[in-house]
Formats: C-alpha cells, structure tokens, sequence
C-alpha cells in the first residue's frame, strides 16, 4: 500500500471516530487545521522515515492540490490554536479554577477517555475474548459520546 494510501486511510478512520468528531467539534482547531496537525505529527511514524513539507502537503485529504505554503500556514495556525489551548489551561490552573468542582465533570470524562484508550490498546488477540471486549469499548464510546454531547450543549451551570 502506497504512503499516501495509509495515511489518508488512518486519517479518515481518525477524524471519523464519533468521539473524534464530538472533541474536535468543540475544540481550537478546525477540522483541516486538527488533520494538518496529525499528518505533521504522525506521518513520519506510518513512513518510517523523515517527509519533506511538500511530501506531508500531498497527503492531505483534499483532492485538490495543495501547496507546501498552504500547508504550513495551515499548520501554523494549528499549533498557534493548541498552544493558546494549553495557556488557557494554565491559566486556569494557576488562577485555582481546577481547584472547584465546577470541572469535575470535564475531569471524569477526561478519567472516562483514558479508560477508552487503555481498552483499544490491550484488546485481546483471541477472537472470544476480543468479542467481549469490543462490546466494553462499545459501552464506554457510548458513555462518552453522551457525557460529551451534554457537556458541549451550553447550560446555565456550564463554565
């Protein structure tokens, strides 16, 4: 399979996951500048060697050709975008906001995603056990998915 293949395979499974869609949905980033990012990232990881700006532009999902410049003011902005994110949590922090429990829900859906990464990274290598656990990372995807949808809806008591 061609690079270009892999990567826009990843790609699509990764930004189509539904508790993908709801975090980036209500995130910084858009949803070019959140794929821009990943392929700056982890392209490198699928090639098994160093890309060139030009070689990650190409492996964007668009069809239409897109330029090295495009590419990096486009990463720019992401980084600009995660980086503003990671201040204001600082920010928050440092300002004793963590410190209340008005994040508590945040904090257990952030408990609740680790519980879902820690499930798709140990899934058994045995077809019966493998079927069992699905159904588990099925019940916690759907426990996210909910807690985050209710989180994301503006309410009176939201932050």
């Amino acid at each position: 399979m061609k690079l270009k293949d892999s990567v826009q395979l990843w790609l699509n499974g990764a930004l189509n996951d539904p508790v993908v869609k709801i975090l980036s949905k209500n995130s910084q980033l858009t949803k070019t500048q959140l794929e821009t990012l990943l392929i700056d990232i982890l392209a490198e990881n699928i090639a098994g060697k160093p890309l060139k700006y030009d070689e990650k532009a190409r492996l964007r999902l668009t069809k239409a050709k897109l330029s090295r410049g495009s590419f990096n003011r486009t990463l720019k902005q992401s980084k600009e975008n995660v980086i503003k994110s990671i201040y204001t949590v600082l920010l928050l922090g440092y300002l004793g906001v963590f410190e209340t429990t008005t994040l508590d829900p945040y904090l257990e859906i952030a408990n609740k995603l680790k519980e879902y990464m820690e499930a798709h990274e140990n899934l058994p290598k045995d077809l019966e056990g493998a079927e069992e656990h699905l159904k588990v990372i099925s019940i916690i995807r759907e426990e996210l998915e909910s807690s985050l949808k209710h989180l994301s809806s503006p309410s009176e008591d939201s932050l």
